[in-house]
């Protein structure tokens, strides 16, 4: 594979995460902030590995006898990208070569985030789960694979929507119905809408008008019944434990990642959860200004179930 495409950093790790085979855990802890992955270094028992590279800080360590990475990603889905296409290629790299007979490798990812409710009903302080994510960035219609795996819902949605013309049609995918069930079965479940932005895409006016002036009532008023045909298509066919609970799905949240995370976990072949502390709710006008706390009990809620 030409350098110029494999992009390596002098030590024969990923140019950009700076992880490698031997330095990636196969369980992934994904956050916006750099700053939050000294979070991690508070919770692991012992740590391994530790790099920092602009944004992307990674940590990689143990907890309760389970290895575990975290790492930053700053924001937006143009670094998920980059993120998602490293990790997986940290897999099968060993020493700048690239490993045609590689063992496989799957892993498990979780971003843990912040994130803005569009339902009054879900407060600031909240914990919502993606079931599936819906993505407004079009970053996987730039790879030839890519075939949405919710074609009904993603028509409907559009439907729905009617949004203008020369915007990037929205793509719909789901996480990882395991880790749902493992991670997050107390929480929110719901549609997490992810923007190429935080202003304009997201619905807000500071000089300039977003397009669509409707947009978060309109993400909030849409619903999809049919739950159990999210997972049909996906490799994991074990029945989530809260299914009859949770009834119709609504757009719960808006956010800046989810949609690239789970659009490359769906091609790549690995397992991907959402869970965003809710920090902001739009329709009341609320905002959490201190969430430092609440995020730390976040993070170990979730650390504490991804090792049992």
């Amino acid at each position: 594979m030409k350098a110029s495409e494999l992009v390596l950093a002098p030590d024969g790790s990923l140019y950009h995460i700076h992880l490698m085979r031997s330095t990636l855990a196969d369980k992934v802890l994904l956050v916006g902030d750099p700053g939050r992955v000294d979070m991690f270094k508070e919770i692991f028992e012992s740590t391994e590995f530790e790099s920092h590279n602009r944004e992307l800080h990674a940590l990689t360590g143990t907890y309760h006898g389970t290895r575990m990475t975290a790492l930053s990603t700053g924001m937006g889905c143009d670094n998920i990208d980059i993120v998602m296409t490293e990790l997986d290629a940290a897999l099968r790299v060993e020493k700048g070569e690239w490993l045609e007979d590689a063992a496989e490798r799957h892993l498990q990812i979780v971003r843990i985030g912040t994130s803005g409710s569009l339902q009054k009903d879900i407060d600031c302080g909240s914990h919502v789960a993606a079931v599936c994510a819906v993505g407004f960035d079009g970053l996987m219609n730039y790879y030839k694979e890519w075939k949405t795996p919710l074609p009904e819902m993603e028509q409907a949605f559009a439907s729905h929507m009617e949004l203008p013309a020369g915007l990037a049609r929205p793509y719909y995918v789901h996480g990882s119905a395991t880790m749902l069930d493992r991670v997050a079965f107390d929480m929110y479940h719901g549609i997490t809408a992810t923007a190429p932005g935080f202003y304009g895409p997201q619905g807000r006016t500071i000089r300039l008008h977003p397009a669509i002036e409707d947009l978060n009532e309109k993400l909030a008023a849409f619903e999809w019944s049919d739950y159990s045909r999210i997972f049909r298509t996906s490799r994991n066919t074990r029945e989530i434990r809260n299914l009859r609970e949770i009834g119709d799905l609504r757009v719960t949240n808006l956010e800046m990642e989810t949609s690239a995370i789970y659009g490359f976990s769906h091609l790549l072949g690995h397992e991907a959860l959402t869970v965003c502390l809710i920090i902001a709710n739009r329709p009341k006008g609320t905002f959490l200004n201190d969430y430092h706390e609440p995020m730390r009990q976040l993070v170990g809620t979730v650390v504490e179930r991804l090792a049992e």
